[in-house]
């Protein structure tokens, strides 16, 4: 094409007479320009409507997809479960120490039982039964602890697992988007504008634009993953962390409580023995009375009698010591009140308990079949008894209202209204120490195990008597 297509033609030239012939003229230079120029403006009109829609179509975020949003949701929901789980257990341990400091405690009542003088099997049966539950109790919490750390040991290695996968998920989009990146920047292609200016037409132009548009979209939502990708591995290692470090310390303080709970066991193991050998050194004391008994009861009526005759003479002694400690406090020679405690006044075996028993040679009493008014303790023979408390002697040697055999005994008048008895001591090579009048101190030698009077074997028969009966010693001790 030369010129304006719409320009008017000019008219011929009249022939001229022969001119010399020319060489030809290079085209003028507007020639090629005028085209370029009539294709912009022909492109201007949708360019412009272009330039305005680019913007909005370039600048829509594309949301993040449903998957890594539920990836991270995920996540956090099982950080939020763990740390519960961890703030649960914390609890459990809290409770474990409590009760490993409640069964401490028992333990030391249950020594302290077993290691009292003269022992209440009853009462150190029971301690060591109650110590048996609460270990029980212990072992039970402790096995909880183990199972829950078999719980976060299974949880940390799935954690790990899903950790390793989420790091291997974010390097290859990280690959894939740093591969699309370099394609951009580092191919040699046409610019937008030259893409655009040379389209045929304005739906050729916006075909070309919906690629580029989508080949950004596609980056866009791979560097959106990623973003995601990173906040999801972010969470999930902190909770790999934290679930690590809450093993940890949860497998040293499970370590330590079942260190502990050993203890109490070998503790335990041995209370048991320790019962176990009172209860037998008992029962042989209790097996040698029974069978001296045996020989007693083989004529019932003479052993009858023998009861009846024991428990009146020792009523009668009783009315006598009452009238001594009448004239003797009224002498000043004993205190009105006594302030203190007693102590055991040998240590032995005890044979039989105060109160209702089943020892058949122990006379009825209220609503007991056999009653008991004292507390026997069996010892080697000549064991030294002592005074269970300060006081004035008011009776030293054998009862007097017994008939063959006479029972050896000491009254020890602790105040007008408290007095400790001691009888069946013996009246040979270790014969009384004290005499009636005699002022002794607590702890102080007043006699020795013997058998005098109707016993059953060597024992000492201790009785407490307060205002005027006879009482359990234990409440004194």
């Amino acid at each position: 094409l030369s010129g304006d297509p719409g320009a008017p033609t000019a008219p011929a030239a009249p022939e001229q007479a022969a001119q010399p012939v020319r060489p030809p003229q290079p085209a003028p230079p507007a020639r090629s320009a005028r085209p370029a120029a009539s294709r912009v403006r022909r492109v201007l009109p949708w360019l412009f409507a272009l330039v305005l829609v680019l913007p909005l179509l370039g600048g829509v975020a594309v949301p993040p997809t449903a998957t890594h949003a539920d990836d991270l949701a995920a996540a956090i929901a099982r950080q939020k479960n763990i740390t519960a789980r961890i703030a649960a257990q914390k609890a459990e341990i809290a409770r474990l120490n409590a009760q490993q400091a409640s069964l401490n405690s028992a333990i030391s009542d249950t020594n302290d039982a077993l290691g009292a003088v003269n022992a209440n099997l009853t009462t150190v049966r029971a301690k060591i039964a109650s110590l048996g539950d609460q270990i029980a109790q212990v072992q039970a919490t402790y096995r909880d602890l183990v199972a829950q750390l078999a719980q976060l040991d299974s949880e940390l290695a799935d954690l790990e697992q899903l950790q390793e996968e989420k790091q291997q998920e974010l390097s290859q989009r990280k690959a894939i988007l740093a591969g699309r990146l370099r394609a951009a920047y580092q191919t040699d292609r046409t610019s937008l504008l030259e893409t655009i200016l040379s389209s045929g037409s304005f739906a050729d132009a916006m075909t070309t634009l919906g690629y580029l548009i989508d080949f950004g979209d596609q980056d866009k939502k791979l560097a959106l993953q990623i973003q995601q990708d990173q906040q999801t591995l972010a969470t999930v290692q902190q909770t790999v962390s934290d679930t690590r470090a809450q093993t940890d310390a949860l497998r040293i303080e499970t370590a330590n409580q079942k260190r502990q709970l050993d203890g109490r066991l070998v503790v335990q193991t041995s209370a048991k023995q320790r019962l176990a050998s009172l209860q037998a050194e008992t029962s042989r004391q209790l097996a040698i009375q029974k069978s001296n008994y045996a020989k007693l009861a083989r004529n019932k009526a003479a052993a009858q009698k023998a009861m009846e005759y024991s428990v009146a003479a020792e009523r009668a002694l009783q009315r006598q010591i009452a009238s001594i400690i009448a004239r003797q406090r009224q002498l000043g020679n004993i205190p009105s009140r006594y302030n203190g405690t007693l102590t055991w006044p040998m240590v032995g075996s005890v044979t039989q308990e105060f109160g209702c028993t089943g020892v058949v040679w122990e006379p009825p009493q209220g609503s007991c079949a056999h009653y008991h008014n004292g507390i026997d303790l069996a010892a080697p023979m000549y064991t030294p008894v002592r005074a269970a408390g300060d006081g004035r002697v008011v009776f030293a040697g054998p009862n007097p209202y017994d008939p063959y055999p006479k029972a050896w005994i000491v009254i020890v008048a602790h105040s007008g209204a408290l007095q400790t008895w001691y009888a069946h001591l013996d009246n040979g090579s270790h014969s009384i120490t004290v005499s009636a009048g005699q002022w002794v101190t607590k702890g102080q030698i007043i006699g020795y195990e013997g058998m005098t009077g109707r016993t059953t074997g060597p024992h000492l028969h201790f009785m407490v008597e307060l205002n005027g009966a006879f009482v359990n010693p234990r409440f004194f001790m």
